[in-house]
C-alpha cells in the first residue's frame, strides 16, 4: 500500500528551533507529500494560506488571519482555508498527524486514512497555556488510531488513555552532531589560557532555572557560560547578567555543531516544575553526539536511562551543579566518549521513524480489517 499524503498540524513552527515535528516530516516526505500546518499569524485583512516549499519537499502552511480573529471564528476560518487547499491539491484520505490538540477541530471535515497523535509535550503544563488543550486532547484521543509520546515519563502518563500508545523517545542525528568533535579552530586559544566554556542550546523559557543558572555562574567566575536560543514566554530581562553568562540567541540546526565545538562541557539547567514533569530532552542525545561530558538538572527522563548509566551527571543546586562541572571538565575524554558511543549505536531518527512507519502500518491492517469484517456483516 502506497503511503497517503500526510497533514501535520503543529504547535511548533517550521523554522522555529528544528527538532522531532522536522525530524520525523523530512523522513516521511521520501514516501508521499507533507502538508505542515502552522499556527495562525494575525497580521492579514482576511484569511488568506501561504504556503512555503522547505526542507526535502515539505510544504509549510500558515494559516494569516486578521487581528482581533479568535476562538470559533478563527477555527472556522483556518478550517475553510485548509480544505480548499485539500480540494485545490488534491489530497484524498490524508494521515491526520497532530503535535497540538488545539488543531483537533481544524479537520473535521475532513476524512482521514489514520489520525496520529505524536504526543511529544505534555503541553497543558506550559506557561500561557489554552484553557481548552485538555478537553481538546480528550477529543483527540477519541478520534487517533495511535499514540505516539516523546519519553517515557509521558508514556506512563498517557497510556491508560488510549488502547494504541508506543514510547518514541526523540532521539538524534549522531552524523550531523559528530562533527563537534573535531578540534575548534579556536582550540588554539586554550593553550594561551582561554577559560573553559559550558554550554546550552535550545529554548530559553519556563523550563530554564534562572536563580540555579545565575548561582552556578556566580559559583564559577573563571568558566564562560553560553546559552543559544530564541527566549520565549519569560521577559529576557528576568535573566541573570554576569561577566561570564553570554546569550547568543538563536542560531540555525546547521550551525549548532560549528558552536559546540568550542565548548567544553554541556549543562541543562532545568528547573524543577510542572512544565519539566514529563520533558525527554532531545539535547541530551545531542550533547553526547557532540562528545561533551554533560550535567543536568534531575528531570526524570534525564536520570533514567542517563544519569543512571553515569552518561549524565545529576544536580540540583548551584553548588552541586558547579562540581559537578569541574569534574566533567576533569574527566577521562576516551572513557567518555566510548561509553556515548556504545549507547548511541542504538539510537537514531532513522530508526525511530522505521518504529513509527511499522507501527503505522500495523494500524492500517486493523483499519481494512475491521472495514472489511464490517463490509460482511452489512451483506451477510
Amino acid at each position: 500500500m502506497a503511503a497517503p499524503d500526510v497533514v501535520c498540524f503543529s504547535h511548533l513552527r517550521w523554522n522555529f528551533v528544528f527538532q522531532r515535528p522536522q525530524h520525523l516530516m523530512t523522513r516521511y516526505v521520501h514516501q508521499a507529500r507533507v502538508f505542515f500546518f502552522e499556527e495562525p499569524v494575525h497580521d492579514a485583512d482576511s484569511p488568506v494560506l501561504r504556503v512555503l516549499d522547505v526542507e526535502g519537499g515539505v510544504r509549510v502552511l500558515t494559516p494569516h488571519l486578521p487581528a482581533g480573529l479568535s476562538g470559533e471564528r478563527a477555527d472556522a476560518a483556518q478550517r475553510e482555508l485548509l480544505e480548499r487547499f485539500v480540494e485545490r491539491e488534491r489530497i484524498a484520505a490524508p494521515l491526520l498527524w497532530f503535535y497540538t490538540p488545539m488543531a483537533v477541530g481544524l479537520s473535521s471535515n475532513l476524512e482521514p486514512s489514520l489520525v496520529v497523535y505524536d504526543c511529544m509535550d505534555e503541553l497543558s503544563a506550559f506557561l500561557a497555556a489554552p484553557p481548552a488543550l485538555q478537553h481538546r486532547e480528550a477529543e483527540l484521543f477519541r478520534r487517533a488510531d495511535i499514540v505516539f509520546t516523546g519519553g517515557h515519563s509521558l508514556y506512563e502518563a498517557k497510556r491508560g488513555r488510549h488502547p494504541n500508545v508506543h514510547a518514541f523517545p526523540s532521539s538524534v542525528d549522531t552524523e550531523h552532531f559528530q562533527s563537534a568533535r573535531r578540534p575548534a579552530p579556536e582550540d588554539a586559544e586554550r593553550k594561551g589560557g582561554r577559560p573553559a566554556r559550558v554550554g546550552y542550546f535550545g529554548v530559553l523559557d519556563e523550563r530554564l532555572d534562572v536563580p540555579l543558572l545565575d548561582g552556578v555562574a556566580s559559583a564559577c567566575p573563571d568558566i564562560e557560560m553560553v546559552l543559544v536560543g530564541p527566549v520565549v514566554k519569560i521577559d529576557p530581562a528576568t535573566l541573570p547578567k554576569r561577566p561570564n553568562l553570554h546569550y547568543l540567541g538563536p542560531k540555525l540546526y546547521s550551525e549548532l555543531p560549528s558552536i559546540i565545538a568550542s565548548w567544553d562541557a554541556a549543562m541543562m539547567p532545568f528547573a524543577r516544575n510542572d512544565a519539566t514533569r514529563f520533558i525527554s530532552p532531545t539535547k541530551t542525545l545531542e550533547y553526547m553526539a557532540a562528545g561533551k561530558p554533560i550535567v543536568s538538572t534531575s528531570i526524570r527522563d534525564v536520570v533514567r536511562p542517563y544519569g543512571e548509566q553515569g552518561l549524565v551527571r545529576i544536580a540540583d543546586d548551584a553548588t552541586s551543579f558547579a562540581r559537578a562541572i569541574a569534574e566533567a571538565l576533569s574527566e577521562d575524554t576516551s572513557a567518555r566518549l566510548a561509553a556515548f558511543d556504545a549507547f548511541l549505536a542504538h539510537t537514531s531518527w532513522d530508526r525511530t521513524w522505521r518504529g513509527m512507519r511499522s507501527l503505522i502500518d500495523a494500524a492500517f491492517a486493523a483499519r481494512g480489517k475491521a472495514r472489511r469484517r464490517g463490509c460482511r456483516l452489512e451483506t451477510a
